[in-house]
């Protein structure tokens, strides 16, 4: 063997004996580059006891991998909760005492901002009048137009509304924001306008045929309302009476509380009919005796030449915020939502 044999001899017999006194975990590590984390299980029991411990510092630890958000699926069935509506508004327990007290806060309100009741006041005494003088030239057209006051009515009272809202927060009451009102929602009170004006539609159709069946075709008056309050025509003033009723009934239910509702909460016309529904069914016997009040005030006040809706259509108008505000649990102050 010459003398380069030897010496590739001599450097494989080294090489073999470096590798046989390595540490059983460097020969390992050789075959499995990833440190050993994934050896077979039966390799760590094959180490020779006593054999030297793979120092830490050597076998690097591997940062562990970034666990990612996965969502659990909804649960089938499971409904997503939704944002608070106002259905869900809690309702105030209204004693029979209050529709009082709104009178009380609706003269007071009135005396502090007068001059904007008496321009109100003055549309409600304008309407009568004109309806008055309707009557004189088409009787039977003038009662069916008649349920317009609790069209116009709701409507009308938004600048009033506005004026106590004002009142309540401490501020003073301006006669360009009252007749402004309207602006803040009015989209959603062009819908329920809308709603309104079917209703009296319908409630004008329904009493221009208790008319027709009443007399046979249009009737002959002199152009008196007393014309009417006859014993002749009792089955036709008691038919127009219950007729009228339910109409006015169903008006009063959507519209008690809805108008100014929308006027300080921004709601749609849908919600605030519901809510004004779910306040007059509750509470029924509070609510007919609110109604009861505004239609003997009304009345009354048409009496002397509708000259009394001067000062008691402006007075209700302040009122029936105030019922809104006990309804609904509205804090003084308290801004659109």
């Amino acid at each position: 063997m010459g003398m380069v044999g030897r010496l590739s001899h001599q450097a494989l017999v080294s090489r073999r004996r470096t590798q046989r006194r390595k540490p059983l975990q460097i020969r390992r590590l050789h075959h499995w580059p990833d440190g050993g984390l994934h050896r077979p299980a039966a390799a760590s029991e094959s180490a020779p006891v006593g054999a030297p411990a793979w120092p830490a510092a050597v076998v690097p630890d591997l940062p562990a991998a970034p666990e990612s958000p996965v969502q659990a699926p909804p649960a089938v069935g499971s409904a997503v909760p939704a944002e608070p509506s106002v259905l869900d508004m809690p309702l105030n327990t209204l004693r029979w005492s209050e529709p009082l007290r709104w009178l009380a806060l609706g003269w007071r309100d009135f005396r502090r901002a007068p001059l904007i009741g008496l321009f109100y006041g003055a549309c409600f005494v304008l309407m009568g009048w004109g309806l008055l003088a309707v009557f004189q030239y088409a009787p039977a057209y003038t009662l069916a137009l008649s349920a317009g006051f609790l069209l116009m009515g709701p409507f009308l009272c938004l600048g009033l509304y506005q004026a106590s809202r004002r009142m309540d927060e401490g501020e003073h009451p301006d006669f360009q924001d009252s007749l402004t009102a309207w602006r803040h929602n009015k989209g959603q009170l062009a819908v329920f306008a809308t709603v309104l004006l079917v209703l009296e539609m319908l409630w004008g159709r329904a009493a221009m045929i208790v008319f027709a069946v009443s007399f046979d075709g249009m009737a002959e008056f002199d152009g008196t309302l007393t014309s009417l309050l006859t014993v002749d025509n009792i089955p036709f003033l008691v038919t127009y009476v219950a007729v009228g009723g339910i109409f006015a009934g169903l008006i009063y239910a959507v519209s008690v509380i809805s108008m100014p509702m929308m006027l300080h909460r921004s709601v749609d016309a849908i919600s605030a009919g519901l809510a004004s529904m779910r306040l007059f069914t509750t509470q029924m016997g509070v609510m007919l005796w609110w109604g009861a009040l505004i239609t003997g005030v009304v009345v009354l006040a048409m009496l002397p030449g509708f000259l009394g809706l001067l000062v008691a259509g402006p007075v209700l108008g302040h009122a029936s915020w105030h019922a809104y505000r006990a309804a609904t649990e509205v804090r003084a102050g308290e801004r659109d939502r």
